[in-house]
Parts: structure tokens; sequence; C-alpha cells
């Protein structure tokens, strides 16, 4: 008796165990790699960054792996994405970049599409963009290598 509930058992335990590898398996691929570096800080007043005057509004700067995109929510409050993008992070094409929309963030590379916030929307990407820390002070916004879970 014990020996048909143990083979019943296994049955039923290890085909589920195959789904479920073969599921998670697109959730494996690497992280972001991470280069820290010096604290940005981007002088709103000056002619360059004079976009960031506007809710909604980003400016592209150097920094990060691949660079950083420079949201403004509204005036107190700035976010700071690393452009390379969750999925596949390592291929030379993984770069993120708003869209001509301005209605979501994207790479083009893997059809992998992000709101505002960093969380992915659509295509094969499964975890958020890096956020870096950010702080308004004076006219001025500091972006930190600190990242935000």
């Amino acid at each position: 008796m014990m020996q048909r509930i143990k083979r019943k058992l296994f049955l039923i335990v290890t085909p589920a165990l195959f789904v479920l590898m073969d599921c998670s398996s697109d959730m494996n691929d690497d992280p972001i790699p991470y280069n820290a570096f010096e604290d940005i800080i981007v002088n709103l007043s000056l002619p360059t960054y004079f976009d960031l005057h506007a809710d909604g509004n980003y400016k592209y700067i150097n920094g990060g792996v691949k660079g950083i995109i420079l949201y403004r929510v509204n005036s107190t409050t700035f976010r700071a994405f690393e452009r390379t993008c969750s999925y596949e992070p390592n291929a030379a094409c993984a770069t993120v970049d708003v869209n001509i929309t301005r209605a979501y963030m994207e790479d083009t590379c893997c059809n992998s599409t992000f709101n505002f916030d960093g969380e992915p929307l659509g295509g094969p990407a499964w975890r958020r963009l890096r956020q870096y820390e950010t702080q308004i002070f004076g006219g001025q916004v500091i972006i930190t290598d600190e990242v935000i879970e």
C-alpha cells in the first residue's frame, strides 16, 4: 500500500517539477551589472537642463552602466533610472530610452517596456529597472549610486 502511494506521488510530483522549472527558466537572466559612481549634480538653472522644469520631462545623464534617465515627476520628485535593460543586461543593445510618445520607456532590442516607476509593462523583462537615489537641494538634483529597491 505504501509503495503505491509513493509511486503515485512520484508520478504527480515529477512532471510538476519539470513544468515549474520550465516556467522559471526565463527568470534566470543576469542581473544588471553595478558600476559605482561619484554623486552626479544636475544644476537645474543651466540651459542644458531647462526641460527638467516641466513635469513629465526627462534628460539623459552620463553615469551608471549605460547612462541614466533623469525623469521629473513633479517639482519635488525626480527619478533616476539606469538605462541598462533589466532583461539580458549584458547584451550590447540592452539600452532603455524614453519612447517618442513620452508615455513609457523601452528597450527596442528585446521589446521590453517600462513605466516611469521602473516597472515592466510588456516584453520579456520581468524585473524593474534599477533606480538610483535622488535628492533635491537648492535648485540642484543630486543622483547617488545608492540603489532604491
